[in-house]
């Protein structure tokens, strides 16, 4: 019975595989192609202020505040936070014990996104300077996670970049990601490439860390519960450049 099911299971997948593939592709107006290119993801921060107050909540229920004395990270993941008091007392918290945290950003960081804005065109068309220049802080969620999808499963603090649509599908920050490559001449700004290649994913539950050489496998999965969603925009049709949107648009679609 159990190889019936797993037999049921495996052909499934492969019709649902071939039906994607056998799609015709679609074709799109220069104005949707621009607005399926802009880069709807926050920008991704690392560098934390210790002259500002980070926030702590801790899963009790519980909010700790001070300034952020050292962070603890694994693969660019946090594990562990650092965090001294009024009185200068510095105490340890664990992921496993933080539920979310809201972090200042530190100015340097901010200066390197700036330079990082402008030395590469095609940021110029796909991020807004404002949202990726001049936030105050970001928002850290606890995660439990298998880094690259080759360890076992622990609890970290991600960054989330879709805030404003993660209703379905949660994107957090790979700050070990790798960025395609771009092309200078004369020392000018930057020609293509800076596009991001990994990010961590959740959905039903389900987290996974997913890359561009996986997109294609993994279209099914994000998407294909959607049938409106999957007719609009068939793997055969879209780039990973689009990913941002594509959650977005998604997330609408599935909502309504």
């Amino acid at each position: 019975m159990k190889k019936i099911i797993m037999y049921s299971f495996l052909a499934a997948i492969t019709l649902s595989t071939a039906q994607m593939q056998a799609q015709e592709k679609v074709k799109y107006t220069k104005e949707q192609l621009k607005m399926m290119d802009d880069d709807l993801f926050d920008e991704m921060f690392i560098g934390v202020s210790s002259k500002k107050t980070s926030t702590i909540v801790l899963k009790n229920g519980s909010k700790i505040q001070g300034s952020a004395s050292g962070i603890n990270r694994k693969k660019g993941q946090i594990y562990s936070i650092d965090i001294k008091d009024g009185s200068g007392k510095k105490t340890e918290y664990k992921a496993d014990d933080i539920a979310e945290m809201y972090l200042p950003i530190s100015g340097m960081a901010k200066a390197s996104k700036m330079n990082s804005y402008f030395s590469n065109t095609k940021n110029w068309g796909r991020k807004n300077l404002t949202k990726t220049t001049n936030p105050d802080e970001v928002y850290v969620r606890n995660v439990k996670a298998s880094l690259k999808n080759k360890k076992d499963e622990q609890e970290f603090l991600m960054q989330l970049i879709n805030p404003e649509f993660s209703h379905i599908i949660e994107v957090y920050a790979d700050p070990a990601a790798k960025e395609s490559t771009s092309v200078s001449f004369g020392g000018s700004p930057a020609i293509g490439g800076g596009v991001t290649k990994s990010y961590y994913i959740k959905k039903n539950d389900q987290v996974m860390w997913l890359t561009k050489s996986d997109f294609k496998e993994q279209y099914n999965f994000l998407f294909g519960d959607n049938e409106e969603f999957m007719e609009k925009y068939p793997y055969n049709s879209i780039k990973w450049e689009h990913l941002s949107f594509l959650i977005a648009e998604y997330t609408n679609l599935s909502q309504k």
